[in-house]
């Protein structure tokens, strides 16, 4: 249900506007009412519980893990870890400008709600849906890249253990993918009060398994590659030239370090989240940094032979590294399990967080059948139909795999294209704002103060190279087999977008308040330009939006 704004206070100066909408001392309720929603979820998570929450999406070293053949073949050590080196500092000016931006407006639509906000007054609805999209099919497609990784890590131990019985096949992969993301559905529906338990629990089991991990196979390997092979030696598998090579080896640390916006599409189930979620953000990537990085350094003395390990028939160069080093099927499995179990509860986490985002999309009209997505089952608080749209999306790109080999890989670059994009927008709008003159201090206690532009600046640049080599050919000679599909697939995305746009989202598509709070700083109850007004809008809708 929406709630309508009676009045907004009020300032002779623009500048002071900002305060007196989002004041301080409101409750999270209150500031909520505020963007014109209604509290319809049950506020739970503390700022441990959503830090766990957050890491266990975010959770570098095992992205990191999950996706090694990316980074074996495409440069190598060298490139794995100056790129992750790079990318996290790039990324951690596009978390501070997230934070900043989520502590102003702690609302579940994230990313698209702040775009609706703070862009321009002329392109605000449309870059805010345009945003609402990206974010949307990139945090479900990630979903279907866990569940690739959680099956690549089973069927991989499979074959590990029955080298000369089993051979893994490409449909075997997605069939447990649906497995996990049919368990993910169901723990989400029907146990969400655990939540923020899970979530304690799983941070903890994470960063013990990182320690695990990373003692065993550096004190049981006794043929560690030399220095030089880890820091210089140049690794070419892709059959293109060297330069070409390493900026598609940016790829593995750009999906490593990713989906840290996770915190604001959870804010209205947290408290104190205007403090909280900002803090969630910024903390899940320097956590995930450190661990990321002394991962790849230790995994890359680890590897054996190159070869064998780009092409291991486990399917997951990381199982055969844990091999090599231990030389035992048996401990081999068992540090695998330990990042089973965490790919588990990411997939958890990921079809809540994927549940909340189309959720929100819906409630402000952005998706078609929006009616039902936007519903929220009253006893346990949780968007049941929101959620099992995710699984049957996730399961979606999880059938890719069934029709070519860079499947895998395909969504891989759908799901960080989605996110990187979405993660863009909020700051391209930012930096517009400046030009425009239509620039407004945030008034979240998260505030970056003289450095955000520069920081927004940065973080724009990075996320706008790193769209464009999400969409390169990965390997060469290319064939249909091998192409990268990522842009077909993206076309087709927003070609379902557009024509949901003109169908309905044109009419009925809004951001927080229809537009008033979004332009708050231009006039009291003003509506932006082409948002739909709720006194326009058809009353047999207006009767929806009050069931």
């Amino acid at each position: 249900m929406r709630h309508s704004i009676t009045s907004v206070t009020r300032s002779a100066s623009a500048g002071d506007l900002p305060e007196k909408v989002f004041d301080q001392s409101l409750s999270e309720d209150a500031a909520l009412e505020k963007l014109g929603y209604e509290q319809e979820l049950k506020r739970s998570f503390g700022l441990f519980g959503m830090i766990g929450f957050s890491f266990s999406i975010v959770t570098c070293w095992t992205a990191l893990g999950g996706v090694l053949i990316v980074g074996v073949e495409s440069g190598g050590a060298p490139v794995m870890i100056y790129g992750w080196i790079g990318v996290c500092l790039v990324a951690l000016a596009v978390a501070y400008s997230m934070a900043e931006m989520c502590s102003a407006y702690p609302v579940a639509g994230g990313q698209y709600s702040w775009v609706a906000i703070l862009a321009p007054q002329k392109w605000a609805r449309g870059l805010s849906y345009v945003c609402g999209w990206f974010m949307v099919i990139g945090i479900l497609a990630m979903g279907a890249v866990n569940n690739f990784i959680g099956s690549n890590f089973i069927l991989g131990m499979a074959q590990l253990t029955h080298p000369d019985t089993y051979t893994i096949e490409r449909w075997h992969v997605s069939l447990l993918a649906y497995l996990f993301a049919f368990g993910a559905c169901a723990s989400n529906i029907f146990l969400p009060h655990l939540l923020d338990k899970i979530s304690r629990g799983i941070l903890l089991w994470n960063i013990a398994s990182f320690f695990v991990v990373i003692i065993t196979i550096l004190a049981t390997n006794d043929h560690k590659q030399p220095a030089h092979f880890v820091f210089s030696d140049f690794q070419n598998f892709t059959g293109f030239g060297n330069s070409y090579t390493a900026v598609l080896g940016i790829l593995q640390s750009a999906f490593g370090m990713c989906c840290y916006d996770a915190p604001a599409h959870m804010t209205e189930e947290m408290k104190d989240a205007r403090k909280s979620a900002p803090k969630a953000i910024v903390y899940s990537v320097y956590i995930g940094a450190f661990t990321g990085l002394v991962f790849l350094i230790s995994a890359c003395f680890c590897i054996g032979d190159i070869d064998t390990v780009a092409t291991t028939p486990t399917g997951t160069p990381l199982i055969q590294i844990f091999f090599d080093s231990t030389g035992s099927r048996g401990g081999s499995c068992a540090l695998a399990s330990l990042i089973t179990v965490i790919v588990i509860f990411c997939a958890n986490s990921l079809m809540a967080e994927g549940g909340r985002a189309v959720w929100a999309f819906a409630r402000d009209g952005g998706l078609p059948f929006s009616s039902i997505l936007k519903k929220v089952e009253k006893k346990r608080q949780v968007p049941v139909y929101a959620i099992l749209f995710t699984m049957v999306v996730q399961m979606a790109f999880n059938s890719i795999y069934f029709g070519t080999v860079t499947g895998f890989t395909t969504v891989i670059s759908i799901a960080t294209e989605g996110f990187y994009v979405s993660y863009a927008i909020p700051l391209l709008a930012r930096i517009l704002s400046r030009i425009t003159n239509s620039y407004t201090h945030l008034p979240g206690p998260y505030s970056l103060g003289r450095y955000g532009l520069i920081l927004n600046i940065v973080g724009f640049l990075y996320l706008m190279f790193a769209v464009v080599i999400f969409n390169l050919p990965t390997l060469s000679p290319v064939t249909s087999e091998n192409m990268n599909y990522t842009c077909a697939a993206i076309g087709a995305i927003m070609l379902i977008a557009a024509v949901t746009w003109i169908l309905t989202g044109r009419k009925h598509f809004s951001g927080p308040e229809g537009g008033k709070i979004m332009d708050a700083r231009h006039g009291e109850g003003t509506v932006l330009e082409g948002m739909p007004d709720r006194s326009s809008v058809a009353p047999e809708v207006q009767e929806e939006k009050k069931a």
